[in-house]
C-alpha cells in the first residue's frame, strides 16, 4: 500500500532552536533581570513547561498568557528577583514571543528541505501535526517551508493534542488521505 501523506511534528523534527532555548531566554532576561545561570534557566524552563502542560493543556487561556506564565515561572525558578520579574514581564514576554515566532529563534535541519522536496517529487503530500501554538505557522513561513506543508494542524487551533487519533484523522480528512496510507514523523514515540 503506497504512502500518500507524511505528517511531521515540527520542533526537533523539521526545525530546531537556532541557539538552545535556555540560552535565548538568558539573552532576553539579562537586560531586565541581570545575569542568571543558563544551566539553572534550563532546569527551571523544563519544570515550568511540564507544569503548564499538565495544568493547562492545549494552551487553555490563550498562548500569550500561557507562555507568559512559563516565562515568569522560569525566571523565578532560575533565581530572578520577583519584583524585577513583575516590573519587566510586560517587556520580556513580547520579546521572547517575537523571537520564537520567526527564524530568529529557529532554523531548519539541513535535511528538511531536501526531504520535503523529494516527497513532493514522489507525489506524496506533506503536512504538519504539532502540539504547539499558532506562532509555529509564522516560523514555517519565515523559513519558507509552509507552502510544502498542507494541512498544518497546530494543537492550539485544533483544541486537541497528539497522541489523540482525532488530530491525525483531521489531517487525513483535509488531505484526502486514509490513516492507513499515512506516516507520521516525529521525535517522540508517544506523540
Amino acid at each position: 500500500m503506497p504512502i500518500r501523506l507524511v505528517t511531521f511534528d515540527v520542533l526537533h523534527t523539521i526545525v530546531t532552536p537556532r541557539l538552545p532555548i535556555y540560552v535565548q531566554y538568558s539573552l532576553v532576561f539579562e537586560p531586565y533581570l541581570g545575569s542568571l545561570e543558563p544551566d539553572v534557566i534550563k532546569k527551571s524552563f523544563k519544570i515550568a513547561l511540564k507544569q503548564l502542560q499538565a495544568e493547562q493543556p492545549v494552551y487553555k487561556g490563550g498562548a500569550n498568557a500561557w507562555w507568559a506564565d512559563v516565562v515568569r515561572r522560569t525566571a523565578l525558578g532560575a533565581g530572578a528577583d520577583c519584583h524585577a520579574v513583575d516590573r519587566h514581564i510586560g517587556e520580556i514576554v513580547p520579546r521572547l514571543m517575537k523571537r520564537f515566532s520567526s527564524k530568529k529563534g529557529y532554523k531548519l535541519y539541513d535535511d528538511t528541505l531536501p526531504c520535503l522536496e523529494q516527497l513532493k517529487s514522489l507525489n506524496v503530500r506533506t503536512a504538519v501535526i504539532s502540539n504547539t501554538d499558532v506562532r509555529m505557522r509564522s516560523v514555517l513561513e519565515d523559513l519558507e517551508v509552509a507552502p510544502l506543508m498542507h494541512p498544518m494542524l497546530l494543537s492550539e487551533e485544533e483544541g486537541v493534542e497528539k497522541p489523540s487519533r482525532e488530530i491525525y484523522r483531521r489531517a487525513c480528512d483535509i488531505a484526502g488521505a486514509r490513516l492507513e496510507d499515512t506516516v507520521h514523523v516525529g521525535d517522540d514515540l508517544q506523540a
